[in-house]
């Protein structure tokens, strides 16, 4: 027999691999690892490998390590103030107008140093991490400032280090216009076209750049500045689109080739057919649905029905959705938007790593792909998501260095 470093033997191969058969499952399957990389995959009597470390699954479930692909992660301050006034009837809307919202957390998060920043938020990551979710994107967005949307980024690449994850950052400056550019829109879009957007590319600190289309947040003519700036710098764009109404965000991200549109709420027919025609992931944040109370639910039929594949994400932060339970937001996805329990399995996996051009490296079981794998304590994949609050799975091989 060859050798290599880890087989896992006489598992229930969740692969996420498009092979036929629901969640890409190999029954009795076994794969090789060697080099951080897996070198082969198949059922257990036909693997041709001998590991310096040999695991038997005893017939649990074995999965790709978790995606977490829209994270607000890096953050000072908390918001609970608010979640007590939305459940006395003041609106989201309402509260950002008046100076609460991400403008409540602009200010803590200005005031923290880098550290205080990696402090605060190294629990967070270490939560999602013992749920196997060991890729997470983590955006600014609380700083729109150069310094402060350095600095939150910074803090972002310092935290793959220290929790042992790997970490896509992306760039949110145009997330909400800050109070001393109140009366000035325009010079606050020219800063982060002209000076944060460059800046930060010539620094190679952000791997996207995000902005929050919506009537609370930028118009369709600002963001489309923002994008253009992205382009110029060679950096892929993402949108917070649709969520609190129908801005056509969709359409716009999908007509730059974006990564994913996320929220998607209120997504129009033809916005979910440019997202298709772009291959633009769909990123539902089930949590951030839940906590605002909102009644419109993203168009899940429409996706199925025009080919746009779904990832899941937490939204972690301050004041939408303070969790860092994807379990529960995969639960959610299903029981409040209709997902399949594959539907949510593979948007936390391959759907996810796509909503991060990890395509080819994330997300699957599958030659030449990542070698971090899960081990589950049970045997129908349906438990990933029926199961709430006690399961952590083993991480069986974690090779990476949080360079990806």
């Amino acid at each position: 027999m060859k050798n290599c470093q880890h087989v896992i033997r006489h598992a229930n191969l969740i692969t996420c691999q498009d092979n036929g058969n629901p969640y890409g499952l190999i029954e009795d399957g076994a794969l090789a690892i060697d080099q951080g990389k897996i070198i082969w995959v198949g059922k257990s009597i036909l693997c041709p490998y001998q590991g310096t470390k040999e695991v038997n699954a005893k017939g649990q479930l074995v999965s790709p390590a978790l995606i977490d692909c829209h994270t607000h992660l890096v953050f000072a301050g908390n918001r609970a103030n608010e979640f007590a006034m939305r459940l006395t009837g003041t609106s989201y809307e309402e509260i950002a107008q008046n100076g609460g919202g991400i403008l409540s957390t602009v200010q803590a998060t200005r005031e923290a140093t880098l550290d205080d920043l990696v402090s605060l938020s190294l629990p967070r990551a270490m939560d999602l991490r013992s749920q196997g979710v060991l890729t997470i994107e983590i955006k600014s967005g609380y700083g729109l400032d150069l310094e402060t949307e350095i600095k939150m980024l910074k803090a972002a690449r310092t935290l793959a280090l220290k929790a042992q994850i790997d970490v896509k950052t992306t760039l949110l400056a145009a997330h909400a216009v800050p109070p001393e550019y109140k009366e000035n829109r325009s010079s606050y879009i020219d800063l982060i076209c002209q000076e944060i957007i460059p800046e930060v590319s010539r620094q190679g600190l952000a791997d996207a750049v995000d902005a929050f289309c919506e009537g609370i947040g930028f118009s369709v003519a600002e963001t489309r500045r923002v994008f253009d700036a992205a382009a110029r710098w060679g950096l892929p764009v993402k949108l917070h689109a649709d969520q609190l109404s129908d801005l056509s965000g969709s359409t716009l991200v999908a007509e730059y080739g974006g990564l994913s549109a996320d929220h998607v709420e209120y997504a129009s027919e033809k916005g979910v057919k440019a997202m298709a025609k772009s291959d633009t992931i769909a990123t539902l944040l089930p949590y951030a649905f839940y906590a605002l109370q909102e009644k419109n639910k993203p168009p899940v039929s429409w996706f199925r029905k025009h080919g746009v594949d779904m990832a899941i994400a937490t939204d972690c932060n301050p004041g939408t959705a303070p969790t860092t339970n994807l379990h529960q937001c995969l639960h959610m996805a299903c029981t409040l938007f209709g997902l399949t329990t594959e539907e949510a399995i593979l948007g936390v996996t391959r759907n996810a790593a796509k909503a991060l051009a990890l395509e080819h490296k994330k997300g699957q079981i599958d030659i030449g792909f990542d070698g971090t794998i899960l081990l589950w304590n049970f045997k129908d994949p349906a438990e990933l998501v029926y199961w709430q609050g006690h399961h952590r799975p083993q991480i069986i091989h974690t090779y990476s260095n949080t360079q990806i």
